[in-house]
């Protein structure tokens, strides 16, 4: 080899464009780095997500027994057809569509109302929007007992206070918890109450990101205000609304925590909702594999539901005109 080609090789292997031959199969070739980094997240994900899953799959064809000397019993699908022929499931079931559908609902109708009112707002817009979704950030836990005491039977609850001490309007205290009927009004009322900030915030962003200059055309060739919402408005918001309904259907059917702590359930199990039923199977009756059956009856009816949702805005999306 000559100097020149001595020289043209050693140029090459300095350039700063051109990575020397070792580097590059080193590179080629450790094609496993990156998943030595995710395998950290990959193990916990599976040791308390997918793990439990399965396990409680295993669980429900079982008539599972934890007390120690008692032996669990593979029983196949009789845990399955067990809810089929269960009143108190059915029951459960439809309460729980019931809760859905008005919490959706009043959300979805009271957050985009919020979100309109508040894109006009000029000042303070900030500290609002705060207000607003201070009900989102609080615990479940610390509304339900709240809302409890608010519509407490006894005498001492404030709106029984307000109604025979002060407005007069009754002559002894309301049984709100003890009748189904008042009840589904307090926990609607709470489910609505909560989620109306959620869903403010996400319209609010949806409606900020509409151009003015649509409704400055449509104001110049005569559009009233209920004209440019339905025109306007509605069409360029139709993916979040899609993506709100979505999320709050699915929300619904996660109601627990204050169906358990405001009524447990009763009277009668006439306030009784899917997770409520399926804890008071578990734990209050031991009867985990029941319980195990119903969370994944549960799980069938959302996904199945989520399913026919995105289908069907995907196809009217597909049908909108432009």
């Amino acid at each position: 080899m000559t100097a020149d080609s001595k020289s043209v090789t050693e140029s090459r292997r300095t350039r700063p464009g051109v990575k020397p031959r070792s580097t590059r199969s080193r590179l080629q070739y450790d094609w496993y780095v990156p998943y030595l980094f995710l395998l950290p997240g990959l193990a916990l994900y599976f040791l308390w997500m997918l793990y439990p899953l399965i396990y409680e799959l295993y669980i429900s064809f079982f008539d599972w027994k934890i007390i120690p000397g008692q032996q669990s019993t593979f029983i196949g699908f009789e845990n399955y057809q067990k809810a089929l022929n269960d009143a108190a499931f059915w029951l459960s079931l439809r309460n729980t569509f019931q809760y859905t559908a008005v919490t959706t609902i009043g959300q979805l109708v009271l957050s985009l109302a919020a979100a309109l009112l508040l894109h006009r707002v000029i000042v303070g817009k900030k500290i609002f929007r705060a207000i607003y979704y201070l009900p989102v950030v609080t615990s479940w836990v610390v509304i339900s007992f709240l809302f409890e005491f608010i519509f407490s039977s006894s005498p001492a609850g404030l709106i029984n206070y307000l109604l025979v001490n002060v407005l007069h309007i009754a002559s002894e205290p309301i049984s709100w918890i003890g009748r189904a009927d008042t009840a589904w009004i307090i926990i609607y009322t709470l489910g609505i109450w909560k989620g109306v900030g959620w869903g403010m915030v996400i319209f609010l962003a949806a409606l900020q990101g509409i151009p003015t200059e649509l409704y400055e055309a449509a104001s110049i060739d005569g559009a009233d205000e209920w004209k440019q919402f339905t025109r306007i408005t509605l069409p360029l918001i139709r993916r979040t609304t899609s993506f709100v309904v979505v999320a709050l259907i699915i929300g619904g059917f996660q109601v627990f925590i204050s169906v358990f702590l405001i009524t447990g359930g009763g009277p009668l199990h006439r306030t009784e909702v899917l997770l409520s039923y399926m804890y008071n199977q578990s734990f209050n009756k031991l009867s985990f594999g029941y319980g195990a059956a119903l969370s994944y009856i549960l799980a069938a009816i959302v996904v199945l539901i989520s399913f026919l949702q995105m289908r069907f805005f995907n196809r009217a999306e597909e049908g909108m005109e432009y």
